[in-house]
């Protein structure tokens, strides 16, 4: 799918051209050197503490000697019944840490009085599929062991998470219903990265700014490393090659227009409703990935931001999971 200039929403044009000017095409090796970049960059950021939440990190044991670091960010004042929000950061896997995404963090706070969990799962650079997922999943269940701790109530466990993400949060919710240990009361998955395969007319030959089909393939070579290319790929790593949608959570989503993640996203929401679960979901025209992280000021990436919150503050009076062995869920 080729994309022009005209193509783009008017208000993000002229960063959609300056993404085009500064690169794309990324081949795995500057997909590596862009993530230590990037790295180095958010550890500085570890120093920058919001004055709007209350910021606390934890070590998880992984059960190898190592532990994975998960920052909780909640409102200021104590909370007894916050929604439990783990929250996925984006960065194809590959880059990324929680501290990218403190913007959000203090949005879901002041507009939804949620908790937030954000783990700093291991990225595909050092630690391909299925290190990312596992992080995830301890995290959850984290999350749900610590409840009380944490202020959050143990029904009202949701996953979210944009981009990679996003597709991380399809997984691990299909991961949590097939383990069967801890229930999710709605997902959030942001114009994911599900479809390892790029076979939609979206994904073929996209030259969109910011992500393109090249750097997606540099992506996902990455994370599945010799499961690429193969029909061994697992439905935990590409969430589009799951079959049976059924019992997922309730769902929100949206994607741009012009994106290579467009179709998947279609097909992967078409695939929930088809298996009855309550889907709300946007196609955003004029839109390349990640639009409303680039240019939140942009009358779409507003709409947006406005419809998931709408979304998510409807889904706290509407959605609960109580945890397997709970006396509601034995009900």
């Amino acid at each position: 799918m080729q994309i022009t200039d005209a193509m783009m929403d008017g208000q993000l044009r002229a960063t959609g051209v300056w993404l085009r000017r500064m690169g794309s095409r990324h081949s795995e090796r500057r997909l590596r050197a862009a993530g230590a970049l990037v790295d180095g960059l958010l550890w500085l950021a570890r120093a920058r503490r919001p004055k709007t939440l209350r910021v606390e990190e934890f070590g998880i044991d992984r059960g190898d000697g190592t532990r994975l670091r998960v920052v909780v960010y909640s409102p200021p004042a104590p909370t007894t019944a916050a929604a439990g929000l783990l929250w996925l950061h984006g960065g194809g896997y590959f880059l990324g840490r929680p501290e990218q995404d403190m913007r959000i963090y203090r949005r879901l706070a002041e507009r939804t009085g949620c908790v937030v969990v954000a783990p700093d799962y291991r990225l595909s650079v050092a630690h391909p599929y299925p290190a990312a997922l596992y992080d995830g999943y301890a995290a959850l269940i984290w999350m749900r062991d610590n409840a009380i701790r944490l202020g959050i109530r143990e029904d009202q466990l949701a996953v979210a998470g944009e981009s990679a993400g996003g597709g991380l949060t399809a997984a691990l919710t299909l991961l949590a219903r097939d383990r069967g240990e801890v229930n999710i009361a709605f997902q959030m998955p942001i114009y994911p990265m599900l479809d390892d395969r790029q076979s939609t007319e979206s994904a073929r030959e996209n030259d969109a700014p910011l992500l393109d089909s090249v750097t997606l393939a540099s992506a996902w070579k990455l994370y599945l490393r010799d499961l690429h290319g193969t029909q061994r790929v697992p439905v935990y790593a590409a969430p589009a090659r799951a079959g049976d949608l059924r019992g997922l959570p309730p769902t929100f989503t949206y994607v741009g227009g012009l994106e290579p993640f467009r179709d998947e996203t279609i097909a992967y929401v078409n695939g929930l409703r088809s298996c009855g679960v309550p889907v709300e979901f946007e196609v955003h025209p004029g839109c390349w990935h990640g639009f409303d992280r680039l240019v939140p000021r942009a009358a779409v990436s507003r709409r947006a931001f406005r419809s998931r919150e709408r979304w998510l503050r409807r889904a706290l009076d509407t959605y609960v999971a109580p945890q397997p062995g709970t006396d509601r869920d034995r009900a």
